[in-house]
């Protein structure tokens, strides 16, 4: 059975963006000690132009091979004419709005997004899925994540779009693992309790 990880990143609050969505404040605190962990340990969480940019482009995947997004953060993507943002994953953008994929590369989930994440779950393969936001979308899931890889950096929000958009409901997971960076960031890994 393959993991569903949510790769997310928030401020010390829990917000993983302003109240309009906007997360790039947090871009600033990408510092090279935080870049190279990237690099190493998520190279595929990287969007591809990214990646050609970096010239990392042709590093391997280390733990998945599709990304599942919602339609706000592909919209990042459209905004700048990207109709392919992980070109080098299999793609897939939860959205009952959006009703034609604008790439052959990206299949829009309309409807069903837990049965299609069970069914992609259930493949065979040695690499995960990569739950890449937003907030809507991780609510929905929330049952269905094995994995949360969350790099909080040190900015309180106040308000804004929450790591998790749902209804009350208690999960339990267990910590893996706690890396810290100079400039304040920290990765936690959790794995969910079953």
């Amino acid at each position: 059975m393959r993991k569903l990880t949510y790769y997310i990143a928030c401020s010390l609050d829990g917000f993983i963006g302003d109240p309009g969505g906007d997360g790039s404040e947090m871009v600033r605190f990408a510092d090279e000690d935080l870049a190279a962990f990237v690099k190493a340990e998520y190279p595929e969480t990287l969007p591809t132009h990214v990646r050609r940019a970096l010239g990392i482009d042709d590093l391997p995947n280390k733990r998945f091979d599709t990304i599942i997004q919602g339609r706000g953060s592909y919209d990042v993507a459209l905004e700048e004419d990207i109709t392919s943002p992980y070109a080098h994953l299999r793609e897939y953008v939860a959205s009952s709005t959006l009703k034609e994929s604008p790439d052959p590369n990206v299949e829009i989930i309309a409807d069903d997004l837990v049965g299609k994440v069970r069914e992609l779950k259930a493949e065979d393969g040695e690499f995960g899925i990569y739950l890449c936001g937003g907030s809507k979308i991780a609510g929905e899931l929330l049952d269905e994540i094995d994995e949360l890889v969350v790099k909080t950096y040190p900015l309180v929000y106040g308000a804004g779009m929450p790591m998790f958009g749902s209804g009350f409901a208690i999960s339990e997971f267990t910590l893996e693992s706690v890396r810290t960076f100079g400039n304040g960031a920290l990765v936690r890994t959790y794995s969910r309790k079953r």
